[in-house]
């Protein structure tokens, strides 16, 4: 539910409704604004006096949240949430692309399109230290080392960097190195690790499920936030369908259904939605007038010799040649990138 305080209410009188719904054993979460101040109360509904906390000093109301993702919810939150990566903030009027190679193969080759998704305008470096693949005898990534060398990409080049978690074993680690987690599409509904990813302090972009449904993907959300964690960022990837032109389906429709039920940002990977570089193009372009508030783009120097996702994989001058045509789109829809 939301308690909803009156427009001349206290901080005294706000910190007393979150003591006592504390004590009644509801998790609460202060949200400020520039007129009212609301608490999002999480918990137990069967043990609420509601005439106790509407008589208190302060309250105006109390609104029942329907939605099952409490916190996820547009009805706890009418504001977007933006979430400051550093200096780099998603879900603002500025659309944010993160872009670098699938897997991180060794120092050279990854410095190199590092430095080369900078000079394009990217915000953000991607690159996979662990990689889940669907066979045990692919490449699963250089872990640590492969951490190491993302940090030494972001000291060269000023770059934020979001890689992915897979174990809950892992996130303390991947935590201390990258400054955005990645929770990947066959981790959607792992619940373990989305909470352990959820007591850290670092954004989240969590990937929807290769055949989730919105509602599943926010509650996956929600175990994030439940867990303590505000900076959550939703990732469209393409589900599986029926077709097999490309990898996945991009459902484009997602988008403003997210902005409609949500206030947390959404980013869009059409590298992984289509399977193909020829492809990843339109659907940016796509994806950025559909009101995506970032782009997460695969870009490796020389895709024939990836150890992951190279057919997907733009070229440095291809992906350089698409950041300045996707500048057009974001600004016929009032947005920069």
């Amino acid at each position: 539910m939301i308690v909803v305080m009156s427009r001349n209410a206290t901080k005294e009188e706000i910190n007393n409704v979150e003591k006592k719904l504390s004590e009644l054993g509801f998790s609460t979460h202060p949200i400020y604004g520039e007129v009212k101040t609301v608490i999002g109360a999480i918990g137990d509904k069967r043990y609420l006096n509601t005439h106790e906390i509407t008589s208190m000093p302060g309250v105006e109301c109390l609104v029942p949240i329907m939605k099952p993702y409490k916190l996820a919810s547009r009805e706890l939150q009418q504001n977007n949430t933006i979430i400051d990566v550093g200096g780099v903030k998603i879900g603002g009027s500025n659309i944010v692309v993160m872009a670098g190679p699938c897997a991180i193969e060794s120092a050279d080759t990854f410095l190199e399109t590092a430095v080369k998704v900078k000079e394009a305008g990217a915000r953000i470096l991607r690159g996979g230290a662990f990689k889940p693949r669907t066979s045990p005898y692919s490449f699963q990534g250089l872990e640590e080392d492969g951490l190491k060398i993302l940090a030494e990409a972001r000291e060269v080049t000023g770059l934020k960097i979001v890689t992915e978690v897979v174990d809950t074993r892992d996130v303390e680690l991947v935590n201390s190195y990258a400054d955005i987690l990645q929770i990947g599409a066959r981790n959607m509904q792992n619940f373990r690790l989305l909470r352990e990813a959820g007591m850290t302090t670092k954004p989240v972009l969590l990937k929807r499920g290769l055949s989730a449904t919105i509602e599943e993907w926010l509650m996956a959300a929600e175990y994030i936030l439940a867990a303590g964690n505000p900076n959550v960022i939703l990732c469209e990837r393409g589900i599986r369908t029926y077709e097999t032109a490309t990898r996945n389906t991009i459902d484009m429709s997602a988008i403003p259904v997210i902005k409609e039920l949500s206030h947390l940002p959404i980013v869009v990977d059409p590298s992984h939605a289509t399977g193909m570089w020829k492809y990843v193009g339109a659907l940016a372009k796509g994806a950025v007038a559909t009101g995506a508030d970032g782009l997460i783009i695969e870009v490796h120097s020389n895709p024939a010799s990836a150890l992951s996702d190279g057919p997907q994989s733009l070229r440095p001058e291809k992906f350089a040649q698409l950041m300045k045509e996707l500048q057009a789109v974001a600004a016929a829809v009032g947005r920069n990138i």
